[in-house]
């Protein structure tokens, strides 16, 4: 199965690991095409992948298609190669462009399916969410369902939801990574070097999120279990709900959500 990326910006580069680092998609079988060659080219030569000077040369050669340009340049990209894109498989994960929108400007025998990645799926870590609503026939989005679970967590959701949905696995990374910058700079206002206090704070919260999805816990209840009566930690979580970092937490999801 060959992939051809059109652009190979910062997330398609964190698709393009994630597939070679987990030994889903081999290098070779890896196509791209993207305005700026020298940086492609540069791409290639770390990553094994094939670089084309030519779009229409990558998508002949190319079993399924990834859109991953800017999302106000979809309909310029896609103008010029509609026909090209006759009875291929095209994924998108140009953000807005759910299955309706490209509708409106593919041929008919265009199969597609949106898709919003997070960029942690570089390191096989991800999530991916799938529009429920899409073109792909049974066997092509049982690949590309395959293709994804392996750099990270798949979540189909209907259309409506695909907005709050990408919030939380697009954009909450960006939330944790500032929640992880503050619990270290905390440690290191005590002494504690900041090499290990990032070390710390981030394995902290990452098994604490690999921990609810494995026991399916509810969060209250993680918590409840390492607050012991006039403890350290409760002590500590008072002082979160006294700075409202539930209400903060919450509008910057309604914030990102609303745009």
């Amino acid at each position: 199965m060959k992939i051809g990326f059109i652009g190979m910006g910062n997330m398609a580069q964190a698709i393009v690991k994630g597939l070679i680092l987990k030994e889903a998609a081999q290098s070779s079988n890896i196509l791209a095409y993207a305005p700026s060659q020298e940086k492609l080219k540069k791409f290639a030569e770390n990553t094994g992948i094939i670089p084309y000077s030519s779009l229409e040369n990558m998508i002949s050669d190319s079993d399924f298609v990834v859109v991953a340009v800017k999302p106000d340049i979809v309909s310029e990209v896609i103008a010029p190669i509609k026909d090209l894109l006759q009875n291929k498989a095209l994924l998108s994960i140009a953000a807005g462009w759910d299955f309706s929108r490209y509708g409106e400007i593919l041929d008919p025998s265009t199969r597609h399916l949106f898709i919003m990645p997070s960029t942690p799926v570089q390191i096989g870590e991800g999530i991916s969410i799938f529009e429920q609503k899409h073109s792909l026939t049974a066997d092509e989005f049982e690949q590309v369902e395959k293709l994804f679970s392996a750099i990270g967590i798949v979540q189909i959701l209907p259309g409506d939801l695909m907005g709050v949905g990408g919030t939380i696995s697009a954009c909450t990374p960006a939330f944790f990574s500032m929640i992880l910058e503050a619990v270290a700079d905390g440690a290191v206002m005590h002494g504690l070097p900041r090499d290990a206090a990032y070390r710390l704070a981030s394995q902290a919260l990452a098994g604490t999120g690999k921990m609810q999805l494995e026991t399916g816990l509810h969060p209250g209840a993680l918590k409840d279990a390492v607050c012991s009566p006039g403890g350290l930690t409760i002590r500590g979580v008072a002082s979160l709900e006294n700075d409202g970092v539930r209400a903060a937490m919450i509008n910057a999801v309604s914030a990102s959500v609303k745009k």
